[in-house]
């Protein structure tokens, strides 16, 4: 994250929480564009370096750091829970500082070191008006006109969570993108598939909107906490059991904390020939 920017080439970092993998681009260190074709490009598992979401790190006036996320698509998500979590932690190891303030889509977000290799974000409070998820029109959003009757939360981007019995037989390959484009969701939405697992525990499986199925998601982990509580299905601190790893989500009065561990798996350079083919 702190590396100066070379003679050539653009330099970034690779992260995950749980899984859900990224690649981080740090501004304040090049001033190289990042569009939605190197988006695209760059998160092919192939070809190019591969990732879930793509967390553009700027300065702020107010905030400690301003981040933009991108999903693989190159389309925007205003939230990002576990890239959020990764770029705190990178900044919390390079300043020696345990709570920041940053800028998203979603608003000012409060990071903190929880010890023990753990860092947490205040995800804000969880939407659940029919208008601010947003949905097309007036509906119950505990329980949706949708077959399964799912649960619609907006943690800064739209989710539909489904409380299933066996959340290990639900497809999210098949029905995730089925219901991210149903025209209930203008905006499309993030598709979880959650079962209660033991006393305030959620098994999940996720499909993100414009990316597909991924290990994590910290918006879709907080969204499908929320959902279980509003059911009563558990209480509003739950330990969530994701394809990649385990999160914790606290509901709490002052917004939705999101827990867990991150890692800064490797600094690379993205080379001229690369950006070239971009043109």
């Amino acid at each position: 994250m702190t590396d100066a920017q070379g003679p050539a080439g653009l330099p970034f970092a690779k992260m995950h929480g749980a899984g859900n993998d990224f690649v981080v681009i740090d501004r304040r260190q090049t001033a190289a564009p990042v569009t939605p074709a190197l988006v695209r490009a760059l998160a092919d598992r192939h070809r190019g370096v591969g990732f879930d979401q793509l967390a553009l790190v700027e300065p702020d006036g107010e905030a400690d750091l301003r981040l933009t996320f991108y999903n693989a698509d190159g389309s925007e998500s205003a939230a990002c829970g576990n890239a959020t979590r990764c770029v705190a932690r990178a900044e919390m190891a390079a300043t020696g500082r345990a709570r920041l303030v940053l800028r998203t889509g979603r608003g000012l977000l409060v990071a903190e070191d929880r010890g023990g290799g753990l860092t947490a974000v205040n995800m804000g409070a969880p939407l659940t008006g029919w208008q601010d998820i947003p949905l097309a029109r007036a509906v119950d959003t505990l329980r949706l006109p949708l077959p399964g009757e799912p649960v619609a939360t907006g943690m800064g981007n739209p989710h539909c969570t489904f409380l299933v019995d066996d959340a290990e037989a639900a497809d999210p390959a098949d029905l995730g993108p089925r219901w991210e484009t149903d025209a209930l969701f203008p905006a499309r939405t993030n598709v979880e598939f959650a079962a209660v697992t033991g006393p305030d525990r959620l098994r999940l499986r996720i499909w993100e909107r414009g990316t597909g199925v991924t290990l994590a998601s910290g918006s879709c982990t907080c969204a499908a906490a929320v959902a279980a509580a509003r059911r009563g299905l558990t209480g509003r601190r739950v330990r969530v059991d994701c394809d990649g790893g385990t999160l914790t989500v606290d509901w709490r009065a002052d917004g939705v904390w999101l827990e867990g561990p991150v890692a800064h798996v490797f600094d690379g350079r993205l080379t001229p020939a690369f950006l070239a083919g971009l043109a």
